[in-house]
Protein backbone atom coordinates (compact mmCIF):
# COMPACT_ATOMS: atom_id res chain seq x y z
CA UNK A 1 0.00 0.00 0.00
CA UNK A 2 3.05 2.44 0.64
CA UNK A 3 1.05 5.18 2.07
CA UNK A 4 1.96 7.44 4.79
CA UNK A 5 -0.87 7.23 6.74
CA UNK A 6 -0.68 3.83 9.58
CA UNK A 7 -2.42 0.80 9.37
CA UNK A 8 -4.21 1.45 12.72
CA UNK A 9 -4.53 -2.86 13.81
CA UNK A 10 -6.68 -3.87 16.80
CA UNK A 11 -6.31 -7.33 18.04
CA UNK A 12 -8.03 -8.79 20.47
CA UNK A 13 -7.58 -12.36 21.68
CA UNK A 14 -6.71 -13.59 24.97
CA UNK A 15 -3.92 -16.37 24.50
CA UNK A 16 -0.56 -13.64 24.39
CA UNK A 17 1.23 -15.80 22.49
CA UNK A 18 -1.12 -14.89 19.75
CA UNK A 19 -0.83 -11.43 20.18
CA UNK A 20 2.77 -11.57 20.22
CA UNK A 21 3.12 -13.87 16.97
CA UNK A 22 0.61 -11.70 15.29
CA UNK A 23 2.29 -8.20 16.07
CA UNK A 24 5.77 -9.73 15.35
CA UNK A 25 4.75 -11.08 11.52
CA UNK A 26 3.30 -8.04 10.82
CA UNK A 27 5.74 -5.42 11.48
CA UNK A 28 8.47 -7.65 9.94
CA UNK A 29 6.94 -8.71 6.58
CA UNK A 30 4.60 -5.45 6.39
CA UNK A 31 7.23 -3.43 4.13
CA UNK A 32 6.98 0.49 3.71
CA UNK A 33 4.09 0.79 5.53
CA UNK A 34 3.56 2.29 9.03
CA UNK A 35 1.44 0.25 11.47
CA UNK A 36 0.40 1.06 14.68
CA UNK A 37 -1.01 -1.78 16.81
CA UNK A 38 -3.41 -1.74 19.69
CA UNK A 39 -4.29 -5.02 22.14
CA UNK A 40 -7.01 -5.90 23.71
CA UNK A 41 -6.99 -9.25 26.24
CA UNK A 42 -11.15 -9.35 25.69
CA UNK A 43 -13.93 -7.72 23.81
CA UNK A 44 -15.67 -5.65 26.67
CA UNK A 45 -13.77 -2.22 26.74
CA UNK A 46 -13.88 -2.41 22.99
CA UNK A 47 -18.20 -2.66 22.99
CA UNK A 48 -17.85 0.42 25.13
CA UNK A 49 -15.66 2.51 22.72
CA UNK A 50 -18.38 0.76 20.48
CA UNK A 51 -21.22 2.27 22.01
CA UNK A 52 -19.20 5.73 22.20
CA UNK A 53 -19.01 5.43 18.06
CA UNK A 54 -14.88 4.88 18.99
CA UNK A 55 -13.98 3.06 16.01
CA UNK A 56 -10.69 4.35 14.59
CA UNK A 57 -9.12 1.49 13.03
CA UNK A 58 -8.40 0.09 9.97
CA UNK A 59 -7.93 -3.81 10.98
CA UNK A 60 -9.32 -5.66 13.67
CA UNK A 61 -8.32 -9.42 14.43
CA UNK A 62 -10.91 -10.96 16.54
CA UNK A 63 -10.92 -14.49 18.39
CA UNK A 64 -13.71 -16.15 17.79
CA UNK A 65 -13.58 -17.31 21.64
CA UNK A 66 -13.11 -14.45 24.38
CA UNK A 67 -14.07 -14.17 27.86
CA UNK A 68 -17.46 -12.31 28.49
CA UNK A 69 -18.46 -11.32 25.43
CA UNK A 70 -17.66 -13.94 22.21
CA UNK A 71 -15.63 -13.00 18.99
CA UNK A 72 -19.22 -13.33 16.97
CA UNK A 73 -21.04 -11.02 19.67
CA UNK A 74 -18.62 -8.22 19.23
CA UNK A 75 -18.47 -8.97 15.63
CA UNK A 76 -22.40 -8.03 15.95
CA UNK A 77 -21.58 -4.94 17.62
CA UNK A 78 -18.40 -3.64 14.83
CA UNK A 79 -21.65 -4.02 11.78
CA UNK A 80 -24.40 -2.27 14.25
CA UNK A 81 -22.12 0.94 14.93
CA UNK A 82 -21.69 1.32 11.40
CA UNK A 83 -17.79 0.92 11.60
CA UNK A 84 -15.74 0.96 8.70
CA UNK A 85 -13.02 -1.23 10.35
CA UNK A 86 -13.01 -4.61 8.96
CA UNK A 87 -12.82 -7.31 10.71
CA UNK A 88 -10.61 -10.61 10.77
CA UNK A 89 -12.39 -13.47 12.50
CA UNK A 90 -9.37 -15.98 14.45
CA UNK A 91 -10.12 -19.68 15.49
CA UNK A 92 -8.91 -22.91 16.08
CA UNK A 93 -11.97 -24.23 15.01
CA UNK A 94 -11.11 -25.34 11.12
CA UNK A 95 -15.49 -26.38 10.31
CA UNK A 96 -16.34 -24.54 7.32
CA UNK A 97 -19.99 -23.93 9.12
CA UNK A 98 -18.36 -21.68 11.50
CA UNK A 99 -15.78 -19.60 8.99
CA UNK A 100 -19.68 -19.06 7.08
CA UNK A 101 -21.30 -18.25 10.00
CA UNK A 102 -18.79 -15.70 11.15
CA UNK A 103 -18.69 -14.53 6.93
CA UNK A 104 -22.33 -14.30 6.44
CA UNK A 105 -22.28 -11.46 9.91
CA UNK A 106 -19.74 -9.49 8.27
CA UNK A 107 -16.05 -10.50 8.72
CA UNK A 108 -14.04 -9.65 6.59
CA UNK A 109 -12.37 -13.01 6.45
CA UNK A 110 -11.60 -15.92 8.65
CA UNK A 111 -8.32 -16.96 9.48
CA UNK A 112 -7.78 -20.49 11.30
CA UNK A 113 -5.12 -20.87 14.29
CA UNK A 114 -2.23 -21.51 13.67
CA UNK A 115 -1.88 -19.32 10.74
CA UNK A 116 0.42 -18.99 7.73
CA UNK A 117 2.30 -15.66 7.90
CA UNK A 118 1.61 -14.70 4.43
CA UNK A 119 -2.14 -15.47 4.86
CA UNK A 120 -2.42 -13.29 7.98
CA UNK A 121 -0.33 -10.06 5.64
CA UNK A 122 -2.27 -10.43 2.96
CA UNK A 123 -5.26 -10.13 4.75
CA UNK A 124 -4.41 -7.51 6.66
CA UNK A 125 -3.42 -5.57 3.59
CA UNK A 126 -6.37 -6.52 1.65
CA UNK A 127 -8.67 -5.50 5.12
CA UNK A 128 -6.77 -2.37 5.16
CA UNK A 129 -7.58 -1.10 1.83
CA UNK A 130 -11.23 -1.99 2.27
CA UNK A 131 -11.69 -0.06 5.18
CA UNK A 132 -9.98 2.87 3.46
CA UNK A 133 -12.42 2.89 0.74
CA UNK A 134 -15.42 2.39 3.28
CA UNK A 135 -14.38 5.15 4.80
CA UNK A 136 -14.08 7.42 1.89
CA UNK A 137 -17.98 6.28 1.20
CA UNK A 138 -19.11 7.32 4.58
CA UNK A 139 -17.69 10.94 3.82
CA UNK A 140 -19.83 13.74 3.62
CA UNK A 141 -18.46 15.09 0.11
CA UNK A 142 -17.34 18.62 -0.29
CA UNK A 143 -17.89 20.19 -3.26
CA UNK A 144 -14.91 21.55 -4.99
CA UNK A 145 -14.14 22.70 -8.70
CA UNK A 146 -10.78 20.81 -9.34
CA UNK A 147 -9.50 18.19 -6.57
CA UNK A 148 -6.96 15.68 -7.18
CA UNK A 149 -7.65 12.33 -5.47
CA UNK A 150 -4.89 10.61 -3.50
CA UNK A 151 -2.54 10.47 -0.28
CA UNK A 152 0.39 8.44 -1.69
CA UNK A 153 4.00 9.80 -1.39
CA UNK A 154 3.76 10.79 -4.77
CA UNK A 155 0.63 12.69 -4.76
CA UNK A 156 1.08 14.32 -1.49
CA UNK A 157 4.44 15.92 -3.24
CA UNK A 158 2.26 16.99 -6.66
CA UNK A 159 -0.21 18.67 -4.61
CA UNK A 160 2.70 20.54 -2.59
CA UNK A 161 4.23 21.56 -5.89
CA UNK A 162 0.90 22.95 -7.30
CA UNK A 163 0.34 24.88 -4.40
CA UNK A 164 4.08 26.53 -4.50
CA UNK A 165 3.82 26.98 -8.06
CA UNK A 166 0.84 28.21 -8.76
CA UNK A 167 0.81 32.13 -8.51
CA UNK A 168 4.46 32.17 -10.06
CA UNK A 169 4.28 32.83 -13.67
CA UNK A 170 6.47 30.63 -14.74
CA UNK A 171 6.00 27.86 -17.43
CA UNK A 172 5.18 24.75 -16.36
CA UNK A 173 5.68 21.18 -18.49
CA UNK A 174 3.37 18.20 -16.86
CA UNK A 175 4.44 15.29 -17.41
CA UNK A 176 2.70 11.78 -17.11
CA UNK A 177 1.53 8.73 -18.68
CA UNK A 178 -1.90 8.54 -21.10
CA UNK A 179 -4.54 8.39 -18.80
CA UNK A 180 -3.01 9.84 -15.45
CA UNK A 181 -5.07 13.34 -15.31
CA UNK A 182 -2.78 15.89 -16.91
CA UNK A 183 -5.24 17.96 -17.61
CA UNK A 184 -6.76 18.07 -14.64
CA UNK A 185 -3.64 18.96 -12.87
CA UNK A 186 -3.28 21.65 -15.27
CA UNK A 187 -6.73 22.88 -13.77
CA UNK A 188 -5.86 22.60 -10.27
CA UNK A 189 -3.15 25.28 -10.75
CA UNK A 190 -5.25 27.57 -12.77
CA UNK A 191 -7.67 27.50 -9.93
CA UNK A 192 -4.93 27.84 -7.74
CA UNK A 193 -3.44 30.96 -9.74
CA UNK A 194 -4.00 34.84 -10.30
CA UNK A 195 -5.81 34.03 -13.20
CA UNK A 196 -8.49 31.75 -11.75
CA UNK A 197 -11.14 34.03 -12.74
CA UNK A 198 -10.34 34.45 -16.43
CA UNK A 199 -10.53 31.24 -19.50
CA UNK A 200 -8.98 27.94 -19.13
CA UNK A 201 -8.43 26.65 -22.47
CA UNK A 202 -7.20 23.11 -23.08
CA UNK A 203 -5.90 22.07 -26.63
CA UNK A 204 -4.65 18.21 -27.59
CA UNK A 205 -2.32 19.22 -29.74
CA UNK A 206 -2.42 14.82 -31.26
CA UNK A 207 -5.86 15.10 -32.25
CA UNK A 208 -5.76 18.04 -34.65
CA UNK A 209 -4.72 17.46 -38.26
CA UNK A 210 -1.19 19.13 -38.84
CA UNK A 211 -3.05 21.03 -41.56
CA UNK A 212 -5.28 22.90 -38.89
CA UNK A 213 -3.41 23.21 -36.18
CA UNK A 214 -1.94 26.51 -37.04
CA UNK A 215 -4.99 28.00 -37.31
CA UNK A 216 -6.54 26.33 -34.12
CA UNK A 217 -3.62 27.59 -32.58
CA UNK A 218 -3.16 31.30 -34.10
CA UNK A 219 -6.91 31.71 -35.80
CA UNK A 220 -7.08 32.65 -38.95
CA UNK A 221 -8.36 35.68 -41.37
CA UNK A 222 -10.84 35.54 -44.33
CA UNK A 223 -9.96 33.83 -46.98
CA UNK A 224 -6.26 32.41 -45.47
CA UNK A 225 -7.21 29.32 -47.13
CA UNK A 226 -10.16 26.80 -48.55
CA UNK A 227 -12.67 26.61 -45.97
CA UNK A 228 -11.54 29.60 -44.09
CA UNK A 229 -15.34 31.49 -44.82
CA UNK A 230 -14.98 33.99 -41.93
CA UNK A 231 -12.23 34.71 -39.33
CA UNK A 232 -11.16 32.93 -36.15
CA UNK A 233 -9.44 34.13 -33.29
CA UNK A 234 -7.68 30.86 -32.10
CA UNK A 235 -7.57 29.60 -29.12
CA UNK A 236 -4.46 31.98 -27.40
CA UNK A 237 -7.23 34.75 -28.08
CA UNK A 238 -10.02 32.86 -26.82
CA UNK A 239 -7.32 32.16 -23.40
CA UNK A 240 -6.35 35.59 -23.37
CA UNK A 241 -5.81 36.80 -19.33
CA UNK A 242 -5.91 33.29 -18.47
CA UNK A 243 -4.38 29.55 -18.44
CA UNK A 244 -3.85 27.46 -22.33
CA UNK A 245 -2.89 24.15 -21.55
CA UNK A 246 -1.38 22.43 -24.86
CA UNK A 247 -1.70 18.39 -23.93
CA UNK A 248 0.91 16.21 -25.90
CA UNK A 249 2.59 18.69 -26.87
CA UNK A 250 5.35 16.73 -28.45
CA UNK A 251 3.18 15.34 -31.29
CA UNK A 252 3.29 19.35 -32.54
CA UNK A 253 4.68 19.64 -35.67
CA UNK A 254 8.18 21.23 -36.06
CA UNK A 255 6.84 24.48 -38.32
CA UNK A 256 4.01 25.16 -35.54
CA UNK A 257 6.25 25.09 -32.96
CA UNK A 258 8.19 27.78 -34.33
CA UNK A 259 5.68 30.21 -34.19
CA UNK A 260 4.69 28.61 -30.71
CA UNK A 261 8.06 29.73 -29.21
CA UNK A 262 7.71 33.57 -30.77
CA UNK A 263 4.29 33.80 -29.20
CA UNK A 264 5.73 32.84 -26.05
CA UNK A 265 8.52 35.07 -26.38
CA UNK A 266 6.77 38.05 -27.71
CA UNK A 267 3.61 37.56 -25.96
CA UNK A 268 2.14 38.19 -29.75
CA UNK A 269 -0.11 36.39 -32.15
CA UNK A 270 -0.59 36.64 -35.85
CA UNK A 271 -3.59 34.94 -37.25
CA UNK A 272 -3.11 32.95 -40.56
CA UNK A 273 -3.13 34.45 -43.50
CA UNK A 274 -3.60 37.75 -41.56
CA UNK A 275 -1.44 41.20 -41.52
CA UNK A 276 -1.79 42.12 -38.04
CA UNK A 277 -0.94 41.20 -34.89
CA UNK A 278 -2.48 41.17 -31.32
CA UNK A 279 -0.86 41.23 -27.98
CA UNK A 280 -2.07 38.43 -25.58
CA UNK A 281 -1.09 37.66 -21.96
CA UNK A 282 -1.85 34.16 -21.26
CA UNK A 283 -0.12 31.53 -19.23
CA UNK A 284 1.27 28.24 -21.01
CA UNK A 285 1.07 24.34 -19.70
CA UNK A 286 2.09 21.92 -21.73
CA UNK A 287 2.01 18.57 -20.99
CA UNK A 288 3.47 15.65 -23.12
CA UNK A 289 3.45 11.14 -22.40
CA UNK A 290 7.20 11.47 -24.10
CA UNK A 291 10.45 12.71 -22.80
CA UNK A 292 10.57 15.88 -24.29
CA UNK A 293 13.89 16.65 -23.57
CA UNK A 294 15.38 12.96 -25.49
CA UNK A 295 12.71 13.75 -28.51
CA UNK A 296 15.19 17.26 -28.55
CA UNK A 297 18.18 15.52 -28.62
CA UNK A 298 16.72 13.37 -31.59
CA UNK A 299 15.39 16.42 -33.38
CA UNK A 300 11.93 15.64 -33.09
CA UNK A 301 11.40 18.75 -30.54
CA UNK A 302 12.73 21.84 -30.73
CA UNK A 303 15.08 22.68 -27.87
CA UNK A 304 14.88 26.35 -27.74
CA UNK A 305 11.13 25.47 -26.92
CA UNK A 306 11.81 23.16 -24.71
CA UNK A 307 14.27 24.89 -22.52
CA UNK A 308 11.50 27.44 -22.40
CA UNK A 309 8.60 25.20 -21.39
CA UNK A 310 10.85 23.39 -18.63
CA UNK A 311 10.59 25.60 -16.35
CA UNK A 312 9.10 23.70 -13.41
CA UNK A 313 8.52 19.78 -14.11
CA UNK A 314 5.14 18.35 -12.16
CA UNK A 315 5.50 14.14 -12.57
CA UNK A 316 2.25 12.30 -12.09
CA UNK A 317 3.08 8.52 -11.17
CA UNK A 318 1.32 6.22 -13.16
CA UNK A 319 -1.45 4.59 -11.36
CA UNK A 320 0.63 1.14 -10.89
CA UNK A 321 2.94 3.47 -8.86
CA UNK A 322 0.54 4.20 -6.33
CA UNK A 323 -1.70 1.54 -6.10
CA UNK A 324 -2.57 2.51 -2.11
CA UNK A 325 -4.57 5.32 -3.61
CA UNK A 326 -6.97 3.08 -5.70
CA UNK A 327 -9.60 3.12 -2.30
CA UNK A 328 -10.05 6.65 -2.83
CA UNK A 329 -10.20 6.55 -5.98
CA UNK A 330 -12.62 3.94 -6.20
CA UNK A 331 -14.40 5.42 -3.47
CA UNK A 332 -14.76 8.84 -5.72
CA UNK A 333 -16.18 7.22 -8.93
CA UNK A 334 -18.86 5.05 -6.92
CA UNK A 335 -20.10 8.10 -6.16
CA UNK A 336 -19.78 10.05 -8.99
CA UNK A 337 -21.34 7.63 -11.38
CA UNK A 338 -23.59 5.63 -8.35
CA UNK A 339 -26.75 7.97 -9.97
CA UNK A 340 -26.84 8.70 -5.44
CA UNK A 341 -26.85 4.88 -4.85
CA UNK A 342 -25.10 3.95 -1.78
CA UNK A 343 -22.40 1.45 -3.98
CA UNK A 344 -19.18 -0.33 -2.30
CA UNK A 345 -16.91 -3.10 -4.22
CA UNK A 346 -16.82 -6.41 -2.24
CA UNK A 347 -13.31 -7.18 -0.81
CA UNK A 348 -12.31 -9.82 -3.39
CA UNK A 349 -13.41 -7.06 -6.38
CA UNK A 350 -11.11 -4.46 -4.59
CA UNK A 351 -8.55 -6.77 -4.20
CA UNK A 352 -8.33 -7.72 -8.56
CA UNK A 353 -8.77 -3.56 -9.35
CA UNK A 354 -5.23 -3.47 -6.77
CA UNK A 355 -3.24 -6.31 -8.40
CA UNK A 356 -4.12 -4.93 -12.43
CA UNK A 357 -1.52 -3.10 -13.73
CA UNK A 358 -3.56 -0.46 -15.10
CA UNK A 359 -1.57 0.66 -18.67
CA UNK A 360 -4.49 3.25 -19.24
CA UNK A 361 -3.78 4.73 -15.63
CA UNK A 362 -6.63 6.73 -13.68
CA UNK A 363 -8.94 7.01 -16.88
CA UNK A 364 -8.90 2.68 -17.26
CA UNK A 365 -9.61 2.94 -13.72
CA UNK A 366 -12.64 5.33 -14.13
CA UNK A 367 -14.17 3.40 -17.01
CA UNK A 368 -13.86 -0.23 -15.22
CA UNK A 369 -15.48 1.25 -12.38
CA UNK A 370 -18.51 2.48 -14.82
CA UNK A 371 -18.98 -0.38 -16.44
CA UNK A 372 -18.86 -2.33 -13.42
CA UNK A 373 -21.93 -0.40 -12.21
CA UNK A 374 -23.75 -0.89 -15.70
CA UNK A 375 -23.48 -4.42 -14.72
CA UNK A 376 -24.17 -4.63 -11.33
CA UNK A 377 -26.65 -7.09 -9.28
CA UNK A 378 -26.90 -4.90 -6.27
CA UNK A 379 -25.19 -2.40 -4.22
CA UNK A 380 -22.39 -4.29 -3.69
CA UNK A 381 -20.21 -4.71 -6.64
CA UNK A 382 -18.37 -8.21 -7.04
CA UNK A 383 -15.84 -9.55 -9.16
CA UNK A 384 -18.50 -11.46 -11.42
CA UNK A 385 -19.36 -7.35 -12.36
CA UNK A 386 -16.00 -6.38 -13.48
CA UNK A 387 -14.69 -6.27 -16.71
CA UNK A 388 -13.13 -9.08 -18.08
CA UNK A 389 -9.86 -8.23 -18.90
CA UNK A 390 -9.54 -7.90 -14.68
CA UNK A 391 -11.40 -10.76 -13.40
CA UNK A 392 -8.78 -12.62 -15.56
CA UNK A 393 -5.79 -11.53 -14.06
CA UNK A 394 -7.67 -11.68 -9.82
CA UNK A 395 -5.32 -12.81 -7.39
CA UNK A 396 -6.42 -11.23 -4.20
CA UNK A 397 -9.62 -12.86 -3.75
CA UNK A 398 -9.97 -15.20 -0.84
CA UNK A 399 -12.63 -17.57 0.43
CA UNK A 400 -13.03 -19.25 3.38
CA UNK A 401 -9.88 -21.20 3.73
CA UNK A 402 -9.43 -25.12 3.00
CA UNK A 403 -8.30 -27.54 5.45
CA UNK A 404 -4.30 -27.83 4.45
CA UNK A 405 -4.85 -30.21 1.42
CA UNK A 406 -1.10 -31.86 2.00
CA UNK A 407 -0.22 -31.19 5.78
CA UNK A 408 3.67 -30.19 6.42
CA UNK A 409 3.94 -30.03 2.52
CA UNK A 410 4.85 -32.95 0.10
CA UNK A 411 6.58 -36.18 1.35
CA UNK A 412 6.58 -34.98 5.05
CA UNK A 413 7.46 -38.09 7.08
CA UNK A 414 4.63 -39.20 9.77
CA UNK A 415 2.21 -37.11 7.98
CA UNK A 416 -0.83 -38.44 6.32
CA UNK A 417 -1.44 -36.88 2.75
CA UNK A 418 -4.90 -36.44 1.10
CA UNK A 419 -5.30 -38.78 -1.95
CA UNK A 420 -6.34 -36.60 -5.25
CA UNK A 421 -9.60 -37.75 -5.07
CA UNK A 422 -9.96 -36.43 -1.25
CA UNK A 423 -8.14 -32.83 -2.37
CA UNK A 424 -10.90 -32.78 -5.37
CA UNK A 425 -13.58 -33.39 -3.09
CA UNK A 426 -12.66 -30.64 -0.56
CA UNK A 427 -11.80 -27.72 -3.39
CA UNK A 428 -15.09 -28.84 -5.36
CA UNK A 429 -17.20 -28.72 -1.90
CA UNK A 430 -15.47 -25.27 -1.30
CA UNK A 431 -15.87 -24.05 -4.74
CA UNK A 432 -19.91 -25.14 -4.43
CA UNK A 433 -20.00 -23.48 -1.28
CA UNK A 434 -18.57 -20.20 -2.16
CA UNK A 435 -20.69 -19.79 -5.97
CA UNK A 436 -23.38 -20.58 -3.80
CA UNK A 437 -23.15 -17.34 -1.22
CA UNK A 438 -22.06 -15.25 -4.45
CA UNK A 439 -25.44 -16.31 -6.26
CA UNK A 440 -27.32 -15.08 -3.38
CA UNK A 441 -25.81 -12.57 -2.55
CA UNK A 442 -26.02 -11.25 -6.48
CA UNK A 443 -29.71 -12.20 -6.08
CA UNK A 444 -30.28 -10.51 -2.98
CA UNK A 445 -31.90 -13.75 -1.27
CA UNK A 446 -34.49 -14.48 -3.85
CA UNK A 447 -33.97 -18.21 -4.13
CA UNK A 448 -35.90 -18.12 -7.61
CA UNK A 449 -33.76 -15.42 -8.97
CA UNK A 450 -30.62 -17.09 -7.62
CA UNK A 451 -31.44 -20.58 -9.47
CA UNK A 452 -32.36 -18.64 -12.54
CA UNK A 453 -28.64 -17.03 -12.72
CA UNK A 454 -27.10 -20.75 -11.78
CA UNK A 455 -29.51 -22.43 -14.53
CA UNK A 456 -30.74 -25.02 -11.92
CA UNK A 457 -34.85 -26.07 -11.11
CA UNK A 458 -35.53 -24.27 -8.19
CA UNK A 459 -35.61 -27.80 -6.30
CA UNK A 460 -32.54 -28.52 -7.07
CA UNK A 461 -30.56 -25.02 -6.19
CA UNK A 462 -32.87 -25.10 -2.67
CA UNK A 463 -31.32 -28.47 -2.07
CA UNK A 464 -27.64 -27.18 -2.41
CA UNK A 465 -28.31 -24.69 -0.05
CA UNK A 466 -29.42 -26.95 2.80
CA UNK A 467 -26.30 -29.46 2.00
CA UNK A 468 -23.93 -26.70 2.71
CA UNK A 469 -26.52 -24.86 5.41
CA UNK A 470 -26.94 -21.65 3.78
CA UNK A 471 -29.84 -19.34 5.05
CA UNK A 472 -31.45 -17.71 1.83
CA UNK A 473 -32.81 -14.66 4.34
CA UNK A 474 -29.35 -13.87 5.29
CA UNK A 475 -29.19 -12.62 1.82
CA UNK A 476 -32.21 -10.19 2.05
Amino acid sequence: MSGTDPIKILIIDDDHAVIDAIRTVVTRRIEDETVEIETAPDGVTIAYKLEGGQAPWDVVLLDVDLPGISGPQLLDQFRESGSSSSVIMLSADTSASTAASCMRAGAFYYLTKPFKPAELVDSVLSAARHSRMRRQLFQPRIDEQVTIVGSSPGMRQLRAAIARVAEQPVSILIQGESGTGKELVAKLVHERSVRQKKPFVAVNCGAIPDTLIDSELFGHSKGAFTGATTDRAGVFVEADGGTLFLDEIGDMPLAVQARLLRVLQEGEVRPVGGSGVRDVDVRVIAASHVDLGSAAERGKFRKDLYYRLNVVVLAIPPLRDRREDLPELAARFLTKHGGGAELSLSPAALDALTNYHWPGNVRELENAIQSAIALRGGDLIGIESLPTNLRSRIHGSRPIPLPQLIPGGAGTPGEEQLTLTEAKRIVSAQFERDYLQQIMQRAQGSVAEAARLAGLDRTNFRRLLQRHNIDPMSFK
